[in-house]
């Protein structure tokens, strides 16, 4: 189709009273039959009115409920925060009613993954330092700055390891000063899900000494006693002996390290955490379901695929518990909605505050169309688990982690259960990396993809413009997803991202 000749509009359900600006639309412009955009210019990516709605009536968006009038709304409104507000109304978690069985393909699809020694399979080999406390943070950093490449000389200290994609730093603000109890054993989760992770092919821990997370005890509670080399700065007589220590191990195991190869596997070995931050009215309509077209094949061909961000799953939790497998996976799901209700208000905030600035600005208005618009990312597919956060993830298929909607600690989260690559969709242009898993950004629109085309992967704004369909966008982040999972690199990995997002959730007072 000719992007000239589309309309200025979008509609996404025949039940809808709102459309989606595709360009600014001025006023006079008309919008639907008999409707013309009022007296205010509508942004691109915001909603204008088809039909008048009285104070208290549902706005509808995707056919869903994002929110309710707070003052009457005429055919050619702009509708936003100003006159469209948050309300409770009733959902139908409907167990698994609309669960069915799915359709794999046969054989799958490959990559060029690295197979660990325990059968599971690497998208990269780094060499990896997790820290128990902030009180090792520097210590641990200059450990990995001593292998990586001086950007004045060009003296590349792996220049002789091109299999090893790097040493990385994973340090974090916590593990002292805090209660123990749920707070520290999220903290150990967190740590040895990353100090386990299948892209590490060695891991250094390193602690202060005199800390709450203690790292003998860390090790022995997560298992990881004999796992990785522990060093704690006091017993090894302080600063310059531990990162000479700690310099020696690395070297002692990058000939070891560099013995990788890739091989053929299947795609059933990916596990992508799905991510999205910046998000923009166009989120819902463009990026976001090209992720969920890629995320059903990706479980079709037997992976997995994880939600989180439970913030913003909030109000569309209803659209997830219809396709779990089990009552008992919906009702964990709905679970976690409670607990969030709870906490939020025990904080004084309230679930409507997640949107951002940036979210509204680019056309969202309360989370509920938020949550509709970032669910899309999973797809079609049956939900068959729920997970804590950073809980290892075995599932196969569309699972959903909880964690908080901030990119950092969510991704850190679904990274620490697993996964071997994130996909992350933006509208704003989020510019994000989170190792040891490779990071493939996805834009929502074309003029933001032209602006940052440097940081983003893929443009969605082809959707837009009638260039593609969502599904023939989905096939294109599919394969992509395999080519970096064969070891392509991604635009914020030549940034070297990956590093300094690394953010465990922090639960708990800080004493």
């Amino acid at each position: 189709m000719d992007a000239r000749t589309l309309p200025p509009v979008i509609r996404l359900s025949p039940e809808d009273g709102v459309l989606i600006a595709r360009i600014a639309l001025p006023p006079g412009t008309p919008v639907a039959e008999g409707v013309a955009v009022g007296a205010q210019r509508i942004p691109p990516g915001h909603k204008v009115a088809v039909r008048p709605h009285e104070v208290g009536e549902p706005v509808r968006r995707y056919g869903q409920i994002i929110g309710f009038a707070t003052q009457p709304i005429a055919p050619g409104d702009w509708v936003h925060t100003h006159n469209c507000a948050m309300g409770d109304f009733s959902k139908d978690y409907a167990w698994g009613v609309d669960a069915k069985p799915t359709q794999m393909i046969t054989p799958p699809a490959s990559f060029q993954g690295i197979r660990r020694a325990d059968g599971r399979v690497a998208t990269r080999n780094y060499i990896g330092i997790v820290t128990s406390v902030n009180c090792s943070a520097h210590v641990a950093d200059l450990i990995a700055d001593a292998f990586k490449r001086n950007p004045i000389t060009g003296v590349d200290p792996l220049a002789d390891y091109p299999n090893v994609d790097g040493v990385v730093a994973l340090t974090h603000k916590t593990g002292c000063g805090m209660t123990m109890g749920e707070p520290l054993r999220l903290l150990r989760r967190t740590l040895a899900g990353f100090a386990r992770h299948v892209n590490f092919s060695h891991v250094i821990a390193i602690g202060l000494g005199c800390e709450v997370n203690q790292l003998g005890p860390m090790l022995e509670e997560q298992r990881l006693a004999g796992r990785l080399r522990n060093m704690d700065i006091q017993e090894m007589g302080g600063t310059r002996k531990t990162v000479e220590a700690g310099i020696a191990f690395v070297k002692e195991v990058l000939a070891e390290s560099n013995q990788v190869r890739r091989e053929p596997v299947p795609a059933s070995e990916l596990i992508i955490a799905l991510q999205c931050g910046g998000s923009d009215g166009y989120s819902g309509i463009t990026a976001n379901p090209a992720l969920g077209a890629a995320s059903d094949l990706v479980v079709r061909h037997g992976g997995t695929v994880i939600l989180s961000e439970t913030p913003e799953t909030y109000g569309a939790e209803h659209l997830l518990t219809r396709r779990a497998t089990s009552r008992e996976v919906g009702e964990k799901l709905v679970s976690l909605m409670r607990w969030w209700e709870e906490y939020t208000q025990r904080e004084g905030a309230e679930m409507n505050a997640n949107p951002s600035p940036g979210n509204k600005a680019g056309g969202l208005t309360t989370i509920l169309e938020k949550s509709l618009g970032a669910m899309a990312k999973a797809g079609t597919t049956n939900l068959t688990a729920v997970y804590n956060y950073a809980e290892p993830v075995t599932a196969k298929g569309f699972v959903f982690m909880d964690t908080p909607g901030y990119d950092p600690v969510a991704a850190t989260g679904q990274v620490a259960g697993g996964a071997n690559l994130v996909c992350f969709t933006t509208g704003r242009g989020s510019v994000f990396g989170m190792k040891p898993a490779p990071s493939i950004k996805l834009a929502t629109n074309n003029a933001m993809y032209e602006r940052m085309c440097e940081d983003m992967d893929v443009n969605c704004g082809t959707i837009l413009t009638g260039e593609e369909s969502v599904a023939e966008c989905g096939r294109r982040i599919f394969e992509l997803m395999l080519r970096v999972a064969s070891g392509e690199r991604t635009k914020s990995e030549s940034y070297d991202f990956g590093s300094s997002e690394f953010a465990p959730w922090v639960l708990g007072a800080t004493m």
